[in-house]
């Protein structure tokens, strides 16, 4: 009896496979277009509105009872996320997360479908905005997969959560999304599920690393301050920005003399502004950090090392106690490591190979990189969560920067092309396979 179900089973699984296969290259030219659309009008994290409204119409006509503007942030306005449910019997509930939002970067790719647009972050300040980390790929997978899932609901049963999730650039859209009672209004999942594209991965392959896979972010706000004065009299003052290069100098020994070197650890200052005039000296200097770990033992000894460092810089210069810096760890912009539950991890890496042919799957390293979506795994990991890494460069290019000894220019990059056609057919095939499978 036991080889008869499991063939039965691998049967089912073959068929789906093919009817899966078979909706998306018909689904694939206008999931492209979708695609070009998005990434000509992105929108920055905290304004996703008409990206929002795209996922949710097309959830709508897929079927799904749809919710938008979900979701609550710390100063009390309203996220633009999405959740589409469509239940189908009795089963497990899988949530299927995409991220929606784009970057403060000004496109250089020379695409016809390239951004043009610029607009106003939340500081009012006027900034050109593109999609550099393959949100317009990874919203464009979602929307595929949502058709596919409805229109194979006779091959499964349960419950899909489909959500378009607002502001992961600021890692701060799913705990906003949580603090609106996500599970409380539609269900707690059973299992979280979702992919990143990626041009360190060919179009055509997907990859998987279990357990911890990417860093946890800290995102860190620090002043020093100084004495302000006359650019020609320095000697009248303190300044202060001459002591913050002589911290941004410092606290890079933490990485490399604080830190047990086994254990992957950045401390990047990503901004620094201080003055106002050439020859005037300012009264502070502020810089934004950005630190990467995999523990709390790590994150607490850079924490600890950049507020030592601080105070150490600003009494070596004699500055009074009322002048010593402040360093601000901020809460609301940091996020845990993500980690991909291993049993999950095993059943979605299998469903994968099946889907896609073991040859196109492969086992990635942890990166350093962030993502905010195993926040929806809740604490302690009450939920798996398992986060797929989706091949995005074309392949004939990857290829020659690698026999260049170079890399193609990655995600946070005014340059960063993935390739459509491959890597969205490739993402709906697998995501939808793996939500297929988790159904039955």
């Amino acid at each position: 009896m036991k080889f008869v179900i499991l063939g039965f089973i691998l049967m089912a699984s073959t068929a789906m496979a093919q009817d899966v296969a078979a909706f998306e290259k018909a689904e694939l030219p206008g999931l492209v277009e979708t695609y070009k659309g998005i990434h000509a009008h992105p929108e920055l994290s905290h304004f996703e509105a008409n990206t929002s409204a795209l996922v949710a119409g097309e959830l709508r006509k897929a079927g799904y009872t749809v919710t938008d503007r979900v979701g609550v942030y710390e100063d009390g306005s309203k996220a633009y996320g999405v959740v589409g449910i469509l239940k189908n019997g009795a089963g497990p509930t899988v949530l299927v997360r995409g991220d929606m939002d784009a970057l403060p970067i000004v496109e250089e790719t020379g695409l016809s479908y390239a951004s043009h647009v610029t607009m106003k972050n939340k500081a009012g300040q006027e900034v050109g905005v593109m999609h550099a980390c393959g949100h317009d790929i990874h919203t464009t997978v979602l929307i595929g997969t949502a058709r596919a899932l409805a229109a194979t609901k006779g091959q499964w049963h349960g419950t899909l959560m489909i959500v378009g999730q607002p502001s992961e650039e600021t890692v701060d859209g799913a705990r906003a999304m949580l603090a609106d009672h996500l599970y409380e209004r539609f269900g707690k999942p059973d299992v979280v599920i979702g992919l990143h594209d990626g041009v360190n991965i060919a179009a055509g392959m997907m990859g998987l690393h279990p357990g911890a896979s990417q860093a946890g972010a800290s995102s860190v706000d620090v002043t020093i301050r100084g004495i302000g004065g006359h650019g020609a009299a320095p000697q009248a003052g303190r300044d202060p920005v001459v002591l913050a290069a002589m911290y941004v100098m410092q606290i890079q020994t933490i990485v490399s003399r604080e830190e047990n070197p086994q254990e992957p650890v950045v401390v990047t200052v990503g901004d620094i502004h201080g003055g106002t005039k050439r020859n005037i000296i300012p009264d502070e200097v502020k810089l934004e950090l950005t630190v990467r770990t995999f523990s709390e033992k790590s994150r607490k000894i850079v924490l600890d090392g950049l507020r030592q460092m601080a105070i150490g810089v600003a009494t070596s210069a004699g500055l009074p106690p009322e002048k010593m810096p402040t360093v601000t760890v901020v809460e609301s912009e940091s996020t845990p490591e993500m980690y991909n539950d291993p049993a999950m991890s095993a059943k979605v890496k299998a469903l994968m190979e099946k889907t896609l042919g073991a040859d196109h799957v492969m086992e990635t390293a942890a990166v350093m990189p962030s993502e905010d979506v195993g926040v929806l795994g809740l604490p302690g990991h009450q939920i798996p969560v398992v986060y797929m890494s989706l091949g995005a460069a074309d392949p004939a290019k990857l290829a020659a920067a690698r026999a260049a000894g170079k890399e193609l220019p990655g995600p946070h990059t005014s340059k960063f092309e993935p390739v459509p056609e491959p890597t969205i057919a490739t993402g709906v095939k697998a995501l939808t396979a793996v939500a297929l499978g988790l159904l039955q």
